[in-house]
């Protein structure tokens, strides 16, 4: 048994890298026929930058000093998002009244890009910062919280709402009538029923929008660090190599916001895997 779980294991992981090793293939293959670094780098111009983190691309600060940067913007915006959706799904998917009053209004809002906002976030906003709200005006929490920009916060803030939002009404509004029928029965008061049916319930829906809210929040990232006032994170390094023809760091820019996105991705999905078994009892 234990020599046929290795075995399986081994596979899988062959076959995960597979495509990769193929991709990397076709990509030597087309920057050798090219022949043109600002058209398709080589791998190893672009593995170079990897093997040296910490040091100064185009005069734009480490690779880890900006993926650093981005991943507290990220974070920022994707939590107030988890902070305000979440609640708001609960209540929306559970009370049918407040359904009907604000999900029509919100669906209004739901088609609208991110980017689209942009216009209006900078007539509200600014360059105002978490600096600014605080008010420090000097020393590193200065430099750490001028980083975090109102307009930045929430382009990536309204990217990531509305998937886990709707995650979390689909999942309380699909439980199963029966489970909150045999809790009343049981005697379970309305908390109870809430705490202990519909919300371990709706989990699985929760965190399946958590993940697609986080992938949204990545790809809204580099809208973000467009706007002004940015001066640091992986977006404004991706457009600033852009505008001076180093494709190799557009590269590695896009490489490195989608390894940190997929490495929290896998996150969600380890919790998944311990957490929701019983899931695969029921079908």
């Amino acid at each position: 048994k234990g020599y046929a779980t290795d075995m399986r294991h081994l596979k899988s992981l062959v076959l995960s890298l597979l495509v990769p090793a193929l991709f990397l293939c076709l990509w030597a293959y087309m920057a050798k026929r090219t022949a043109n670094d600002v058209v398709l780098p080589p791998i190893g111009q672009v593995a170079t930058h990897f093997a040296s983190p910490g040091t100064s691309l185009i005069g734009m600060g480490s690779l880890v000093s900006n993926i650093l940067i981005s991943l507290l913007r990220v974070l920022a915006g994707y939590s107030i998002a988890v902070l305000l959706a979440i609640p708001a799904g609960l209540l929306l998917g559970h009370n049918r009244l407040l359904s009907e009053l604000f999900t029509p209004f919100l669906g209004l809002f739901r088609p609208i890009p991110p980017l689209a906002w942009v216009p209006l976030v900078l007539a509200w906003f600014g360059i105002a910062s978490f600096a600014t709200l605080f008010g420090v005006e000097e020393g590193e929490w200065y430099v750490f919280l001028n980083n975090l920009k109102f307009s930045m916060v929430f382009i990536i803030f309204i990217g990531a709402f509305y998937p886990i939002l709707s995650g979390t009404m689909h999942g309380v509004s699909g439980v199963r009538s029966i489970l909150v029928d045999s809790a009343r029965v049981l005697g379970a008061s309305d908390r109870d029923i809430f705490l202990k049916v519909l919300l371990p319930a709706s989990l699985p829906s929760i965190v399946n929008g958590l993940r697609i809210g986080l992938g949204v929040a990545w790809m809204c990232l580099v809208s973000a660090e467009m706007l002004p006032g940015s001066i640091s994170g992986v977006g404004y390094l991706i457009t600033h190599a852009y505008t001076v023809a180093r494709t190799d760091i557009v590269i590695v820019g896009m490489i490195a916001i989608g390894l940190l996105g997929a490495a929290m991705d896998r996150g969600f999905l380890f919790v998944e895997e311990r957490a929701f078994q019983w899931q695969r009892l029921t079908r």
